[in-house]
């Protein structure tokens, strides 16, 4: 599986951006899917996900920083396209942001696939 993410740039705060995640390799249908930032000087973390049951559909799910302001959707047509939208961007949103693929959603990065963070910079 292969994974590259796009869309990254500066933005003012209260900008948008929308990152994009391109899964090749692999049945897409079959992971949830994941993203994760990284500031200078500060772990990892969990942004978004979203999951997918035969039993419940489609989940999202979001880190308390970014709710409301975030959504991550899966492009249902090409199957194999995730995004998040960033809307009402704000300074502390600047990180590297990472997308990943996994066969559970883990919100401490415990995922199978990653790939190439995009950098993400909003200015005040």
């Amino acid at each position: 599986v292969q994974l590259q993410a796009s869309g990254g740039g500066l933005v003012q705060a209260g900008g948008s951006l929308r990152l994009s995640c391109a899964i090749s390799g692999r049945t897409f249908v079959n992971y949830d899917m994941g993203w994760f930032r990284q500031a200078p000087g500060k772990e990892r973390e969990f942004v978004a996900g979203i999951s997918w049951s035969s039993w419940s559909g489609t989940s999202t799910y979001y880190a308390d920083s970014v709710k409301d302001r975030f959504t991550t959707s899966r492009d249902n047509a090409k199957k194999s396209t995730v995004y998040l939208q960033m809307n009402s961007m704000k300074p502390e949103d600047t990180a590297v942001h990472y997308c990943a693929a996994g066969s559970t959603l883990s919100r401490a990065g415990d995922m199978n696939y990653w790939g190439k963070g995009t950098q993400v910079t909003v200015s005040s």
